[in-house]
């Protein structure tokens, strides 16, 4: 998606104008010592370790951005704070804003990760031999403009996340009218079909678009669904996303957050 940067994890102006009202104040410090790491200074730490997988204590002190611990801090601290979620829903907006979401159809997938370590939110991974696992689900608008994500152990069949990630879908403003935050369609592979949820969706007035088991391949939803597909190709393009090497499943939803938002700003650089 547009040009490509030698160095991602330098925070623009303009994304931290948008990010910079979002943070909280931080605490009186409670004894003496070094200045506080600036936040900007400090994210572009968190994004170099998103985007380069490096671990924390290996972030290098040459490049000003504070110790990986510092980093670690800061972003458990903006996370607790629904940071990156306060700023999807500022970028969506933008999005609706510029009538550039589409909300006629929304596309649900999931792709599972290896987990370097057991802990919240792993489980044994149905695909690898029963090793520690996790999954991420992705719900996008019919462009692959991410709406939700969310973190779930390997072994948790997909379509328990179905109505979870749509009541997820944040309330986008930005024209005319009630805030929106439901498509007209729902399209999904065969691990969504079921009845029970097919139910569920036109209860919520939306229609459910979900191949068979039991039928041939080839039918059709692969030319509408492959936008979800390459939204997750997209997240894990960033290297820290690939494997879960964080214990504490906060954290790795923190990296999962703060990367759906930097593919989010990226349509609205493209598109607004």
């Amino acid at each position: 998606m547009g040009k490509h940067q030698s160095r991602p994890w330098i925070v623009s102006d303009e994304l931290w104008s948008l990010i910079e009202p979002l943070l909280p104040e931080p605490g009186p410090k409670l004894v003496e010592g070094r200045p506080r790491v600036p936040d900007r200074q400090a994210l572009c730490g968190i994004l170099f370790v998103l985007h380069t997988g490096i671990q924390w204590e290996y972030l290098p002190q040459e490049l000003g951005f504070g110790s990986g611990m510092t980093c670690w801090r800061r972003l458990a601290a903006w996370n607790e704070a629904r940071v990156w979620e306060a700023l999807h829903l500022v970028l969506l907006k933008k999005l609706r804003v510029a009538k550039k979401l589409d909300w006629s159809r929304a596309v649900i997938d999931s792709s599972h990760v290896r987990a370097a370590r057991r802990g919240p939110k792993s489980g044994p991974s149905p695909v690898d031999r029963a090793r520690p696992g996790s999954k991420h689900h992705v719900l996008t608008d019919g462009q692959g403009i991410p709406l939700a994500v969310s973190l779930t152990g390997g072994n948790r069949n997909d379509v328990t996340q179905l109505l979870p990630l749509l009541d997820k879908v944040p309330a986008v403003a930005g024209v005319v009218g009630r805030p929106r935050h439901r498509p007209d369609a729902l399209l999904a592979d065969r691990g969504y079909d079921h009845d029970k949820y097919r139910r569920l969706l036109w209860a919520r007035g939306i229609r459910p678009v979900i191949a068979e088991r039991g039928t041939e391949h080839g039918s059709g939803l692969s030319i509408f669904r492959y936008v979800v597909e390459r939204t997750i190709a997209w997240l894990h393009g960033f290297r820290r996303l690939r494997i879960r090497w964080e214990r504490r499943d906060d954290i790795h939803e923190a990296f999962l957050g703060l990367a759906t938002c930097l593919i989010t700003h990226r349509h609205v650089q493209r598109l607004c």
